[in-house]
């Protein structure tokens, strides 16, 4: 008779495989929030949005033809967007020309490393700056690690 070596594996090594969703799928990050904490995280940390004295422009979800939307409370992460940025509408009008105004967020992107996500702001025609962010996710939840310029007006 053969003895066969039989290794022990922790039982909380095994549970955690089994229960730990993978953050690559877009239906699971919109489900439980990492969108709107990824996206929250970059107005917080890099646009230093907050709802006293830096109060963002109007809030632009580019899903580029998609149907991401998510839906954010976005008082949950101590930020106000007052309105939102619809590309397809007409700009108000001052001083006999368009205002346009936005802080722009594309759908976040997810790995093993964490999340990446393009964003952009526009104070005004040719003034603003689109970034390209790297998050991380841990105890304290999203944190920037860094962003780079992606494109200058």
């Amino acid at each position: 008779m053969k003895r066969v070596a039989l290794v022990p594996i922790p039982v909380a090594l095994v549970l955690a495989a089994c229960a730990t969703p993978s953050p690559a799928s877009p239906d699971q990050a919109r489900t439980d929030g990492n969108d709107c904490a990824v996206i929250a995280a970059v107005a917080r940390e890099h646009y230093r949005f907050n709802t006293t004295d830096n109060v963002p422009p109007p809030l632009w979800l580019d899903g580029e033809g998609t149907d991401w939307k998510p839906a954010c409370d976005w008082a949950r992460y101590d930020l106000v967007f007052p309105q939102t940025y619809d590309p397809d509408a007409s700009a108000p009008i001052e001083e006999g020309r368009p205002r346009v105004q936005w802080v722009s967020f594309k759908p976040p992107r997810y790995d093993g490393q964490g999340a990446t996500i393009e964003a952009g702001i526009l104070h005004g025609p040719l003034a603003g700056m689109g970034v390209e962010c790297r998050l991380r996710s841990g105890v304290a939840g999203w944190t920037v690690s860094e962003c780079r310029n992606t494109w200058i007006a």
